[in-house]
């Protein structure tokens, strides 16, 4: 029994499973999760170190240093980068990709409780897992003009925060920016001397007066009574009522010494939304989430919520990381639609025959739904990069299909519609063998993906191994499908005798006249040769594709040390600019805050601006301009303006620039100096924008120097003093109030008028031992430092890392000026080194990974060629032609201005298998052929049959995978290189499988013949 009467005898089982099968993938597009990135690890752990106020120095000392040596020991790391300035130190650990991350952070954990005992006394840790999630996926403003900061702030921590955790594979709502309320004790200094009441009795009195506890059990004849002790304080007058201290026959209350009121906690940081007071609410999903779904229901609840708001209380999006899925996921959905009809085009423009277009129409759809239920099962997800697999892949799944299609037809225009159930037995049988080989050709070249590691590994794996179901899918529809339709479509009048006889006849002539000018032919190979060779080294080189997310981050830097209240005069100036833009739809700012939720230094921020959908310029060009508006109208203020896709794979791998000159001596001042130097010669580079030296020195700062002998002349001593100065400046939090939902606390310190200049804080009252009062200045001197700079260091060497943007040039390039730039003599001094970092260093790790892959798919293509042919001669033969195409693939990107990026490469990789495929149905057809016949005419012969299908093959893949080369949509522009690479390729394949390779394989035949006889 052949496959054909086993297919036959089974076929309304098979067709019932395909059926299934494809119901089952229809049901999975709707469960499948959803998410912007492929489910990947990140090789990468930052653990926080907050030790209060301690000078930086003293902090890479006391902590970093420590910490850093701790870490290095925990098995598989890979680097340790450290950042420590005033108080704060972050240490960054690498690990290697395909390290179990869950264990490595709980050996990092052990590793840095063992030497926190070492650490000042009060060090806190915060460690944290860099992956997609710590990053908020939707974000709304709260505004209002007519309700105050700590009420909006009430109502997102106590309403909307609790019915949006509730939406499944929510993860956090975090509430961001606003005011918190607080009662304030403003204590009067000179009331407070003339009483003889040192402040920390106030903190006390407070504290003491605002208590409720259970103080005992009562039994009263049958009942039991929980006795409690209730004093607790209620409002500002009962408050105000506190008895501080008996002072003869009075009472001293809170009301004698200081001013009771409703105000709000201290607060250094500054959030608006389109240029108003704002609190934010960012929404994180789980890792298993499904983002459009978590974004979907989050919409539906606050829509049916709306009518509940407050009066006058404004909510709105301004970040949704699902519209950029979605937009991609449509458009993914629209190149297939469009390629599968271009395909089914090609098939009736050369077949003329609507029932063979229909078998296309059926087949392709059916792959595509199975194909997504394989995913599922898999446990894989819907992202960039396997939808882009999915669209780039029905190019290649239609090729399979054309051919079988092809030739089935052509056996049965050869022998007529008579007995159409034995020529497609046949047609079946014969094709068997080239359809396994060809099949087999494209799916070994993505075998050695599975090594690749880094970025380039995680998120290419999942492109390959989405396209590797997708062809496997193909191929058994192909082989087992498409035969039964086919007869079933086929039937009767169906089918009539139609030969492309011009097309044919044309090719003949031609091939005819290569074989007999075969020099001609081979040499005419050179031209591809020498333009292609000029391309490459004309192409950019780049490391992502750009993709319009519609949407930037807008990072800024003021003066060090500058107040919140003259950044926020600053900003006010950056906010007009973004007002004025046209392409601006909305933004968000934060200052002293980070878009995650981060706490940073208040002369630090950013804005998240959203563009407008449609009728606006490049994302680039609107970045541009905005760039050079703040250089030219907002001087004093540093910025980075970037993309949120590639700043978030940029932190989650470390360095987000594309840029980084990472300098590395001991001497710090030399450092320094360096750093200016080299931030200086890159600014004159080309493209070279958004440059940062390095240097992040810390506000400047007051100390406050206790003279131990003076104070213990008076009975002080200098925690006494310092206490005393926090409790005066920063006050002392004495208690907290319950209020509805929330707890006050009532903060005791000096009205602002006694704290707000340099002056009055020599004059602050400290109470001694014996009840007199001092001035701070009896037993402390004041003294202004500046700021101390952040100190870096990576794998345990001091380093300070020069960062730069890239604008209208491509990596590769501006790079290799930036080298030349760095070997200017005396740039940098005798010990010092630099190494390059950033987006470049991963690019070039992925390159080097690429290259590796694509001669070991060369060589896998080359081994299965001699399994398959059994011939070094005609493996050889037919390994050139792919090889003879990549040329073209540089001239494909050169001509379209796209650079050298992972993206293309993969194509690169690709176009190996695909050209390969193309010429193994070309010398299948010959090897089927009688042997006695002539060189020249089997070759004659061969071609005449292949034609058609090699030109519709590839003309059908070259149609399917248009409009992820025009980029039609957001959503294909991370697949458009590997479109444009694949369209270059096969538009070289074709003249090269079907004139050069019939001629080479002729010359070598003949040579090798000769020889033999000789």
């Amino acid at each position: 029994m052949n496959l054909m009467t086993w297919l036959r005898a089974h076929q309304r089982a098979l067709l019932f499973l395909c059926a299934l099968l494809t119901l089952g993938g229809v049901a999975s597009v709707f469960r499948l999760p959803v998410a912007l990135f492929p489910d990947v690890q990140f090789p990468r752990v930052v653990v926080s170190f907050d030790a209060g106020d301690r000078p930086a120095e003293q902090m890479m000392l006391q902590v970093t240093r420590p910490a850093e040596e701790a870490v290095r020991r925990v098995p598989g790391v890979r680097d340790v980068r450290s950042a420590t300035t005033r108080g704060t130190a972050d240490v960054s650990v690498s690990f290697d990709w395909g390290t179990d991350m869950r264990r490595a952070a709980l050996e990092l954990s052990s590793a840095v409780s063992q030497v926190l005992p070492t650490m000042p006394v009060g060090t806190t840790i915060d460690l944290r897992r860099m992956d997609p999630t710590v990053f908020p996926i939707l974000a709304y403003s709260i505004t209002s003009n007519s309700i105050l900061l700590p009420k909006l702030t009430d109502f997102a921590s106590y309403q909307l925060r609790p019915m949006l955790s509730a939406v499944a594979s929510v993860a956090n709502v975090s509430v961001i920016g606003g005011a918190q309320e607080e009662f304030h004790v403003d204590v009067d200094p000179l009331k407070l001397h003339h009483f003889g009441i040192p402040l920390q009795d106030v903190v006390k009195a407070v504290s003491a007066a605002n208590v409720v506890s259970a103080v005992g059990r009562l039994e009263d004849h049958y009942k039991l009574f929980l006795v409690i002790g209730n004093t607790q304080l209620q409002s500002e007058q009962s408050i105000a009522d506190v008895a501080v201290k008996s002072v003869g026959n009075a009472i001293v209350r809170v009301r004698d010494v200081g001013s009771v009121s409703r105000a709000t906690e201290p607060n250094w940081t500054s959030v608006t939304a389109d240029g108003h007071e704002a609190v934010l609410l960012n929404i994180y999903q789980q890792p298993d989430g499904n983002t459009v779904q978590i974004a979907d229901s989050v919409k539906q609840l606050l829509d049916d919520y709306r009518s509940q708001l407050p009066a006058g209380v404004s909510l709105a999006n301004w970040y949704d990381q699902s519209d950029l899925i979605q937009s991609s996921a449509s458009s993914v959905r629209d190149a297939i639609l469009i390629g599968v009809i271009l395909a089914g085009a090609v098939l009736f423009l050369f077949l003329r025959n609507a029932r063979i277009m229909l078998v296309t129409l059926i087949i392709v759809p059916c792959v595509i739904a199975i194909s997504v239920l394989l995913m599922n099962v898999w446990g894989m997800t819907f992202n960039i990069m396997t939808l882009g697999g999915i669209a780039a892949a029905v190019g290649l799944i239609i090729d399979d299909i054309i051919v079988m299609l092809e030739h089935l037809f052509r056996r049965i225009e050869e022998s007529g519609a008579a007995d159409l159930r034995a020529r497609i037995d046949a047609a079946t049988h014969e094709f068997a063998r080239p359809l396994m080989s060809s099949s087999a050709a494209t799916l070994v070249i993505f075998a050695p993906l599975a090594f690749l590691s880094g970025i380039t590994g995680a998120f290419f794996k999942a492109l390959s191994l989405t396209m590797v179901i997708g062809l496997t899918v193909s191929f058994a529809a192909t082989w087992f499908i498409v035969p039964l339709i086919s007869e079933q479509l086929l039937k009767g009048s169906a089918v009539q005798q139609r030969h492309n006889a011009g097309l044919g006849d044309r090719y003949d002539k031609l091939l005819s006249a290569a074989l007999t000018r075969p020099k001609l032919v081979l040499l005419g190979v050179l031209p591809l040769l020498i333009v292609g060779g000029l391309a490459y080294t004309g192409v950019g080189s780049g490391f992502m594709p750009s993709v319009d997310e519609g949407g930037f981050v807008l990072d800024f830097r003021s003066p060090p040390g500058t107040s919140l209240t003259e950044s926020q005069r600053l900003l006010a100036q950056v906010e007009q600019i973004l007002r004025d833009n046209p392409n601006v739809d909305t933004y968000s700012r934060r200052a002293g805050i980070q878009l995650g939720g981060g706490i940073t230094e208040a002369f630090e921020g950013d804005f998240f601006v959203r563009l407008k959908a449609t009728d606006r310029e490049p994302i680039e060009d609107v970045m541009d301009d905005i760039r050079s508006q703040l250089e030219a109208t907002v001087p004093g203020l540093e910025v980075e303006l970037l993309q949120l896709m590639e700043d978030l794979i940029g932190d989650l791998t470390s360095v987000p620039q594309p840029i980084e000159i990472k300098l590395y001596s001991d001497d710090a001042t030399a450092l320094a100096s360096t750093a200016k130097s080299v931030a200086a010669a890159i600014a004159k580079i080309d493209g070279v924008v958004d440059i940062n030296n390095g240097i992040n020195p810390a506000g400047d700062a007051i100390e406050v120097n206790v003279d131990r002998a003076a104070a213990a002349f008076l009975g002080l001593d200098a925690d006494t003093v310092t206490k005393a100065v926090s409790d005066a400046l920063a006050g002392s939090v004495a208690t907290q109030i319950p209020t509805g939902p929330k707890m006050i606390g009532v903060r005791v310190w000096l009205p602002a008028n006694a704290r707000d200049m340099e002056q009055k804080l020599a004059k602050l009252p400290i109470s001694a031992p014996d009840g007199r009062i001092v001035t701070l200045d009896r037993v402390a001197s004041l003294q202004t430092v500046s700021g101390q700079p952040q100190i870096a260091r990576e794998n345990l060497k001091r380093m300070n890392a020069v960062t730069a943007r890239i604008s209208g040039r491509d990596l590769g390039s501006t790079i290799a000026d930036l080298q030349q730039t760095l070997k200017q003599p005396g740039l940098l001094p005798p010990g010092m080194y630099y190494r390059l970092g950033g987006l470049y260093q991963q690019q070039q790790i992925a390159f080097h990974g690429l290259v590796i892959v694509l001669l070991a798919a060369i060589a896998l293509v080359y081994l299965l060629l001699l399994f398959v042919f059994e011939s070094f001669l005609t493996a050889a033969v037919i390994l050139a032609m792919p090889l003879l195409s990549l040329p073209a693939v540089f001239l494909g990107l050169w001509v379209t201005g796209i650079e050298l990026n992972i993206s293309a490469m993969m194509g690169l990789t690709m176009i190996v298998g695909l050209v390969t495929e193309i010429a193994i149905f070309y010398f299948c057809e010959f090897e089927a052929l009688p042997a006695d016949l002539p060189l020249h005419q089997k070759l004659l012969l061969t071609g005449h049959n292949r034609a058609r299908p090699i030109v519709m093959s590839a003309l059908a893949a070259i149609l399917t995978l248009l409009p992820l080369a025009l980029a039609f949509g957001a959503g294909t522009a991370m697949q458009q290189p590997l479109a444009i690479a694949i369209i270059a390729g096969l538009i070289a394949a074709v003249p090269l499988v079907l004139l050069v390779m019939p001629v080479l394989f002729a010359v070598v035949k003949s040579g090798t013949t000769a020889a033999a006889r000789a």
